[in-house]
């Protein structure tokens, strides 16, 4: 069954299928031919969707963490430019 996308393009639910067979215990190698994806690209997508395990027992993917990250840094800008604002119209 041969799953090959000329586009190279993946949509997330197919790179979460592959993450989820390898989790089940196929061998990338397998996956590769199966489905036609480069094992280089499989790698990347259990890395980027395999949660990682949190001190309070929560779990987050690398993916949604750095989305969280990008998320606080542009919270931070808003928050001192907000600070900034103030302080504008505070010496008025």
């Amino acid at each position: 069954m041969k799953h090959k996308n000329n586009g190279k393009r993946y949509n997330d639910d197919f790179r979460k299928m592959i993450v989820d067979l390898y989790d089940s215990g196929q061998s990338v190698r397998n996956l590769s031919s199966e489905y036609g994806v480069s094992e280089v690209t499989i790698y990347a997508w259990i890395k980027k969707l395999t949660p990682m395990d949190l001190e309070d027992g929560s779990s987050i993917t690398p993916d949604d963490y750095a989305k969280l990250q990008k998320q606080m840094l542009k919270l931070q800008e808003e928050n001192d430019i907000l600070k900034k604002a103030m302080a504008i119209f505070a010496k008025k």
